[in-house]
């Protein structure tokens, strides 16, 4: 796994040393758009209540135990993706939301107290207000906290 990360750091690396600052812009943008896609569409598809009471947000509960396992591996892949893209757009000057890719990651993340954190993070005024705002531009009723 060490040596598959390493080989692509090093690939990313001579891109863009190749394309310089374009290949650079490219690949910022993209994933800014990619992830903006994907808060958005995770965040439309979330039930008003999802942030009251204890829901069970397990995918796949019904399904064959390999498709459950397979579903729980892509989701924990794809939220802890989303946590580190959300902390690298935090950062001043790095275009794209930030807390709201973070939070959507944590919420595709499986780990105890992960529903106290969610919590804790959507309670943040600006998250709160930003997510509520995208949820009314697509006709969608506004979250409800405890």
């Amino acid at each position: 796994m060490s040596e598959r990360v390493h080989h692509l750091l090093r690939s990313v690396i001579v891109l863009l040393q190749r394309g310089g600052l374009w290949w650079g812009l490219a690949l910022s943008v993209g994933a800014a758009i990619i992830s903006f896609v994907a808060v958005v569409a995770i965040v439309i598809s979330w039930p008003a209540d999802r942030f009251k009471g204890e829901h069970d947000t397990r995918p796949g509960v019904k399904r064959h135990i390999v498709v459950h396992v397979l579903l729980v591996i892509a989701k924990n892949v794809a939220g802890g993706v989303l946590v580190i893209l959300g902390l690298i757009m935090s950062v001043p000057g790095v275009p794209g939301q930030g807390l709201l890719t973070a939070l959507i990651g944590v919420s595709l993340l499986n780990f105890p107290g992960k529903r106290r954190l969610e919590r804790r993070f959507v309670r943040i005024h600006a998250v709160f207000r930003n997510v509520n705002r995208l949820r009314a531009r697509f006709h969608r009723p506004p979250l409800e906290l405890d």
